[in-house]
């Protein structure tokens, strides 16, 4: 085990799902949109304004969905949904979270929520069921790669941020992490990242 880790906080998005480069494709075929035009428009002012005010809270998902699609030119009934019926659960990684909370290691998600309202992406997870603690930005208003957050959220595990481990698919949210002292594991593969993680917290193969 890595010393001192005693917690584990991974993100939703890209980690505990899908990898989201995937979804988006996946996406953007279904709507017979080109490839890359949502990930142009979330990196415009306009859709990086749109996300950051869906995530801390300020704007609902149904002003989202009209205010994205606009950007995209598609039609904005029940966007997210659409966007994200390919973010399937990463089994791997759910199966060694739950390896690592019965190990003792305690576990946390920390997303920055899309809304749950009037489509909630968490609902089939039961995150609260598997993880010791479950933060969302929206909660708090504050979202990654915000320090805060990530304060926050070790301190809910009741533990200090140099004996977590945080993964997310986000090199900001990363940095954010690990200059606060948390290791940080780099989530592209859900195989590879289950396999880092048992390494890292000293679990067996299953």
């Amino acid at each position: 085990m890595t010393a001192l880790a005693r917690g584990l906080i991974l993100d939703f998005f890209g980690v505990l799902t899908s990898n989201m480069v995937e979804v988006i494709g996946y996406f953007e075929d279904r709507e017979n949109l080109a490839r890359g035009t949502f990930l142009r428009a979330w990196a415009d002012p306009a859709g990086k304004d749109l996300f950051a005010a869906l995530e801390l809270g300020q704007i609902s998902q149904r002003d989202w969905n009209v205010g994205f699609a606009e950007l995209i030119g598609v039609q904005p009934d029940d966007l997210m949904a659409r966007y994200l019926a390919d973010a399937y659960t990463a089994h791997q990684v759910l199966k060694v979270a739950k390896q690592a909370r019965a190990a003792g290691i305690r576990t946390a998600v920390l997303s920055n929520s899309l809304g749950r309202t009037p489509y909630d992406p968490y609902a089939a997870s039961d995150l609260r069921g598997n993880f010791d603690e479950v933060v969302f930005s929206t909660d708090h208003r504050i979202r990654k790669p915000d320090p805060r957050i990530f304060q926050i959220t070790a301190d809910k595990l009741g533990l200090r941020p140099h004996q977590c481990v945080f993964v997310d698919d986000t090199e900001d949210n990363l940095a954010a992490a690990a200059r606060l002292g948390m290791t940080v594991v780099f989530a592209l593969d859900e195989d590879d990242v289950a396999c880092d993680l048992r390494q890292i917290f000293d679990l067996p193969a299953l």
